[in-house]
């Protein structure tokens, strides 16, 4: 997994630093979402947070650079969601349980994969291929739930076919986020993850091996 981008902070204690991002991006997703990133300055920023603007800049750099934490906080809670599970068994039952914890994570921060997507544009050169990144590493993270059930023997899939359900999670866990507007109106968050659930497994089931030697089925 690629580290995270380095954020410059004038200040030294790391457990501040983190409680003053967390405030920075919270102030600075609602912002976004209803300005846009380049409407949005980062005094408004810092008077969102709480703080003034100096007290910003000793946190930050640049506007873009809270564009980066929101990336990493994302794909921070993410991975540890994943990690909790016990997902070295490589079974079906902790493939199910880590797309529902997926589709919760994308839930708890819609905001923050909507503005992602929105501002990702704003990114500059440079900086847009680290988001990127981390975008890939998340579907990675998928992949590794669903190659682990492909090395415990539970699932028949080759490397590609890993790679498009992985991806086919990663998007149907956002869509969420994105149709919520939509979907609420007919379901509930856990009826939703249970339906997307039981469709991606529909699909899944033709794959799985049931103990024979034959090969898939």
């Amino acid at each position: 997994m690629n580290k995270k981008r380095e954020v410059h902070a004038s200040v030294k204690d790391e457990r501040l630093v983190e409680k003053r991002r967390d405030q920075m991006i919270r102030g600075a997703v609602s912002l976004f979402k209803q300005k846009g990133f380049h409407r949005t300055t980062t005094r408004e920023i810092a008077k969102a947070a709480g703080f003034s603007i100096g007290t910003l800049y000793e946190y930050i750099r640049t506007k873009e650079d809270v564009l980066y934490l929101v990336c990493d906080s994302i794909y921070e809670q993410v991975r540890l969601e994943l990690e909790e599970l016990d997902v070295g068994k490589g079974t079906i039952e902790s493939l199910r349980l880590g797309i529902a914890h997926y589709f919760k994570v994308m839930d708890r921060m819609q905001d923050e994969v909507l503005v992602m997507y929105q501002e990702a544009k704003s990114l500059s050169k440079d900086a847009l291929p680290y988001v990127l990144r981390k975008e890939l590493e998340m579907v990675g993270m998928v992949e590794d739930l669903i190659k682990g059930c492909v090395e415990s023997g539970k699932l028949g899939l080759d490397e590609n076919q890993c790679h498009m359900l992985a991806q086919n999670v990663f998007v149907q866990g956002q869509m969420w986020g994105f149709r919520r507007w939509a979907m609420q109106k007919r379901f509930t968050l856990e009826e939703y993850i249970d339906l997307q659930i039981e469709l991606l497994f529909a699909g899944i089931i033709g794959f799985e091996k049931q103990g024979r030697t034959g090969g898939v089925i």
